[in-house]
């Protein structure tokens, strides 16, 4: 009994430093040295159905029923990203991990843009934080929907940061931890956007 216990205590203490690792370390570490993130899918969270402003009728996932209020003080409601192929990029202002990838994903943002909707969702900061986190790394070019009490993280299963949701058009929801390198990131892109 105290053998199984001993083994349950370390399998508890190995799964706690594989999460504390995937999130926002010492800085240290680039996309490059990152393992691939770790992904997955989530089934859609309800019938109801919105044509997302690109004619064509979707899933609402259960994931995208929130509304909360931007860096800017614009409102943000979840639901108008439904129909639409969509990423969704958690962050925190403080975070040393965050700050060196914002460069790839500005850019995959401006690459990708015309096919896919960018929303930044900022968390475990203040706001103030936030908006001179935006304006210094140039990542102006999207709505940042912050997550002041963590709920919005957790409806998509985020533990910690950075981490990235991507929405297919058709409800479905894929989430990947860690950082992402810009190429894997691509890969992504192209998954999500083929029909």
């Amino acid at each position: 009994m105290r053998t199984r216990h001993l083994r349950t205590s370390a399998a508890i203490a190995a799964a706690a430093i594989a999460l504390l690792a995937a999130g926002c370390g010492d800085g240290q570490s680039t996309a490059k040295e990152a393992a691939p993130p770790r992904a997955a899918e989530s089934p859609v969270g309800s019938a109801a159905t919105t044509d997302g402003g690109q004619g064509k009728k979707a899933a609402v996932p259960a994931e995208l029923k929130f509304t909360t209020t931007t860096v800017d003080g614009q409102t943000f409601e979840g639901t108008s990203l439904a129909g639409k192929d969509a990423v969704l990029w958690f962050w925190a202002p403080w975070c040393s991990v965050c700050r060196s990838e914002a460069p790839t994903i500005a850019r995959t943002a401006a690459k990708w843009g015309d096919k896919v909707t960018f929303v930044g969702v900022p968390g475990q900061g203040r706001t103030a934080d936030m908006k001179k986190f935006v304006a210094d790394t140039g990542l102006e070019g999207f709505p940042h929907a912050i997550d002041t009490d963590g709920s919005l993280w957790s409806r998509f299963g985020v533990p910690a940061q950075p981490a990235l949701a991507f929405i297919n058009d058709d409800g479905t929801v894929k989430v990947a931890l860690g950082p992402v390198g810009a190429n894997q990131f691509d890969d992504e892109l192209e998954r999500l956007t083929q029909k």
